[in-house]
């Protein structure tokens, strides 16, 4: 029988002597077998690149946030310098009076 040479990847080193010694039915077996390994092996790399595109999303919007954290800095040290010079002029104001 030719299930001892199966892995979890697949058929190992199952020669052509082998291979021309067994039946259609252990041919088919086996046929079947990769064919449902096959099957597995897709899924798996499907929820992977599943799995990649989530983490990619997550990336750029991690970019997109850093990006509007810093505008809104720049909005916020344009307020700091508006509400400093305000301020100043009030003290000048005051100074006059």
């Amino acid at each position: 029988m030719p299930y001892k040479n199966i892995t979890k990847k697949g058929w190992v080193d199952l020669t052509n002597k082998e291979l021309k010694k067994l039946s259609r039915k252990e041919l088919l077996e086996m046929l079947v077998i990769q064919t449902r390994i096959s099957e597995q092996l897709e899924k798996r790399v499907k929820k992977l690149e599943e799995q990649l595109e989530d983490k990619r999303i997550k990336i750029e919007n991690a970019g997109n946030l850093a990006e509007a954290a810093l505008k809104l800095s720049g909005v916020f040290e344009a307020a700091q310098t508006a509400a400093e010079i305000y301020l100043e002029s009030i003290k000048n104001e005051n100074k006059n009076v």
